[in-house]
Order: C-alpha cells, then structure tokens, then sequence
C-alpha cells in the first residue's frame, strides 16, 4: 500500500536532483518515487537507477524519450499505484517534516474511510538571492485541517493561486477525468492544476510550507527572457484553458469566480510577456488572443477585460504598455516569482 505516489520529472538534472530525491525519500515505505528520466543526456539515468537500486521497495523508474515536462507527468500518473499523487521538479524539494505530517493525515483519512479529491498546502518561493523567503499560504482562504468543499472557500487574493506546488490530487480523479498533458510544450502545469478542478467535490488543507520553490537558474521557464522566447507556447496553454471549459455552466459560484480569475491571470501573464517582446507582431498576437477568447465565450471575455487584471494588460497606447509591465515589475517584486 503506497498512499503517495510522487513523480519527478527529470531532464539532464544530474546538478540538483539528489535534493529533491532526498526530500521525498524522507517519508519512507507510505511512499512510491516515480523518477521519470525524459530522454537526458547526461548522467540522470544513472543516478535514477542508483536509487531505484538503493530503495528498490519505494523508487521506481521511467526511462522514456524526450517529451517535455507535460509527457513526463503523464509517464509518472500512468505509472502510479499510490492513492494520492504529486509533482515535484527535479530543481525543487519539500519539507521533509510537513512531508510527514502530510502522510499522516492521508494515513488517518485512509482508515477511518474517507478520501479527499485534493490536498492543498503551502509553497515557498527559494529565490536565489532574496533574503525574505516569500509563502504563498491559503489560511484567509481555505478552512484548516477538515474535509470542505468548494462552498466553504473564500477569496483568494491576487497572487494567491493554486498551483502544481500546493497541490496534491487523487490518482483516481486524475485518471478518470482523463488528464493528458500535451508534450513538448512548457507551462502545462497551468493545465494540470486547472483541468481537474471541476472534478474536484472535497478538498484538506493544511497551513504547512511543504514544497520548496526553486527560482534562480537561467535556463528555467519562468526566467522571463525564456518567457519571451517562448511566448507562443504561453499563448497555447492560454487558449486551450479558454477551450477547456464554458465556465458559466460550472454550478458552483466559487468554484466558477476561481477558474474566470485564474484564466485572469494567465490572459495577463500572456499580454505583459506580449508586451514585454516590444514587437508589432507580438502587440497582434496580443489582440488576437483576447479576440479569441471574446469569440469563445463573451461573458468571461467581459469581466476579464474590465477586470482590474484585464484594465491593466490593456491600457491603451505605448504610455499604457509602458504602466503596464511596471505593474507587472512590481508584482513579480511583491511575489517573488520569475
């Protein structure tokens, strides 16, 4: 019986993945390590198999061709035989002592049989260089340490988001939901947060800083030059959230409010990092995706525009853009991110 099934997605990441192994290891035989070696050229699938070797009852590995971070979750949900599942990255770690109190509840729940659709928990941003650590914590949002469901959420403030970091879903409602990430493609775990959502009926939530968010290396996705880079991809994950759902069908009032508002913020995030390519063709793409989602659903399209989000992205004229990336300065400032 594994309760946790955590899958770690490894691309050439032989520099820092002992630590996030490391971590997870700390919970013991409750626990199924699913190294998911993506096609990396150097030594990562060996010290996969090291492991795989060292604790042959908890580590398993998947030694698959690249197929970008997406592919690589899919690998390790197929893979997984624990009742709960979780990503960690292979530059990222959790709290070994929150890890634990995790397991215990998920242990508790298990006999006395109950079972959540999803596990929330705070995330902590490890920004090289930033004195002050920055946690994203739900506890103005989010009741602590029972089973509720999404009638009993508050609001979450701006920047207050669930993420791949906080969460943790039931393999079940991952596998009967038919989550599959698209591959080659960054920025999916947008997807894999936001897709599930509708399926989810209870939730736990527990005031803990357990994953450990590591921000500072040149060549991850959030560094904003490879945002840049790679706005298209940003662009994709954007609209297919757009396609995904007709939100004013989802019953639940909160529930609904917390997916337009997260849809919010990716349109946002796709119109600064628009902006920020300082090219016409890029200002084009930027009208074209909000006529994309106007055409898609009319009503969202409005209260996302005329949101205080949406009035922000879109302040007219070259005076405008420019009052718009300094907003977007001093968010990522206040939040850490990127």
């Amino acid at each position: 019986m594994k309760y946790l099934s955590v899958a770690v997605p490894c691309y050439n990441s032989e520099k820092y993945m002992e630590k996030a192994l490391e971590s997870i290891l700390s919970g013991g035989e409750d626990i199924e390590l699913i190294i998911v070696n993506d096609g990396s050229s150097d030594s990562t699938l060996e010290i996969a198999r090291r492991y795989e070797k060292e604790y042959p009852t908890i580590v398993k590995v998947v030694d698959k061709e690249n197929g970008g971070h997406g592919d690589a979750v899919n690998a390790g949900l197929e893979t997984a035989t624990g009742i709960y599942f979780k990503v960690v990255d292979s530059d990222d770690w959790v709290d070994e002592e929150s890890l634990k109190k995790i397991l215990s509840v998920i242990r508790e729940l298990y006999e006395q049989g109950q079972e959540v659709d999803m596990f929330l928990a705070n995330y902590v941003y490890e920004k090289v260089g930033a004195q002050h650590k920055r946690v994203i914590h739900y506890r103005n949002v989010l009741p602590e340490n029972q089973i509720f469901t999404w009638k009993e959420v508050g609001h979450f403030r701006i920047g207050q988001y669930i993420l791949m970091h906080s969460v943790i879903y039931r393999t079940e409602l991952l596998k009967l939901c038919q989550l599959k990430l698209p591959k080659h493609t960054f920025y999916v775990d947008n997807i894999y947060v936001y897709y599930p959502l509708p399926h989810v009926r209870t939730i736990y939530y527990m005031n803990l800083n357990f994953y450990r968010y590591f921000i500072g290396r040149d060549d991850q996705s959030v560094n904003e030059k490879n945002m840049i880079k790679r706005v298209d991809q940003q662009i994709f994950v954007t609209k297919t959230l757009i396609d995904m759902y007709v939100l004013r069908k989802i019953p639940n009032k909160k529930l609904r409010n917390y997916m337009v508002n997260y849809l919010a913020i990716m349109m946002t995030v796709s119109s600064i990092i628009l902006i920020r390519s300082k090219t016409e063709e890029a200002l084009r793409k930027k009208k074209e995706l909000w006529d994309y989602l106007k055409k898609n659903d009319y009503r969202v399209y409005w209260k996302i525009r005329y949101g205080i989000l949406g009035q922000t992205a879109n302040l007219p004229g070259h005076s405008g853009r420019k009052i718009s990336v300094m907003v977007y300065q001093v968010a990522r400032r206040l939040w850490g991110f990127n």
